[in-house]
């Protein structure tokens, strides 16, 4: 039995350990969910971990004294960090802790950056436009005009600012952390093909976002998480 197993919900954040693990290439064991009606996480991961939400990974072996234990690790950043730091000792894919060193802090950065600020006004969006479609009818146009405001006084400035650091980050280096591929790049490429679909990106006002995409999609690992988990589809 694999140490490692996954719990991937389609369309979710759970991709990036998907793809990452494919890029580490370990021996993993895969169980896939599909979103409710809602668009929501299914009940059954809650009998995993209580969060109740995807990516869960639960690896065996955490616990010496409990070889056969199993510990759910949640949290796409914090998983990325822990696969790093157990199975990546060679730094393929991620710069090695040095606060003096412009790649790692890029690294660092941005893998922050994905969560904290790029994520929530593209969740918001997503959020408000479940609202108003689940609706009634005599309250919608209410719902539309909240959406509307939502829409003009945050989400649209968040995404859009967003997006220019990102191009701006790309027109100087070929991924997040430099020259180099890396978990970082896992971790922001969700970001971008969540923008693409749900906010339209101009490919010439972005361009190098969308050529970097493409390399990200171009590696084998991408493509057999593609396989295996499925493409991300947003719409």
């Amino acid at each position: 039995m694999s140490v490692l197993h996954l719990h991937h919900l389609e369309n979710s954040r759970s991709f990036r350990i998907l793809w990452l693990l494919e890029e580490l290439g370990l021996d993993y064991q895969l169980t896939q969910y599909e979103r409710t009606q809602a668009y929501l996480a299914p009940k059954i991961l809650e009998t995993i971990h209580p969060s109740g939400k995807a990516p869960i990974l639960e690896v065996a072996g955490i616990n010496p004294k409990e070889p056969d234990e199993k510990k759910a690790l949640i949290e796409s950043g914090h998983i990325i960090d822990y696969l790093l730091a157990k199975y990546d000792t060679e730094f393929k894919l991620h710069p090695q802790t040095d606060a003096d060193n412009p790649a790692w802090r890029d690294f660092d950065f941005w893998m922050h950056y994905s969560e904290a600020s790029a994520m929530p006004p593209l969740v918001m969006r997503l959020v408000f436009s479940k609202i108003v479609e689940r609706s009634p009818t005599l309250i919608k146009p209410v719902v539309k005009s909240m959406r509307k405001q939502v829409e003009a006084s945050i989400v649209i400035k968040g995404i859009n600012n967003s997006l220019e650091m990102v191009e701006t980050q790309l027109s100087e280096h070929q991924f997040f952390s430099g020259s180099e591929f890396s978990a970082a790049d896992i971790q922001m490429a969700f970001v971008i093909e969540a923008a693409k679909s749900r906010n339209g990106m101009d490919n010439i006002q972005y361009n190098n976002t969308f050529n970097w995409l493409r390399r990200c999609q171009s590696r084998p690992a991408y493509k057999a998480a593609v396989e295996k988990g499925g493409a991300l589809d947003f719409k």
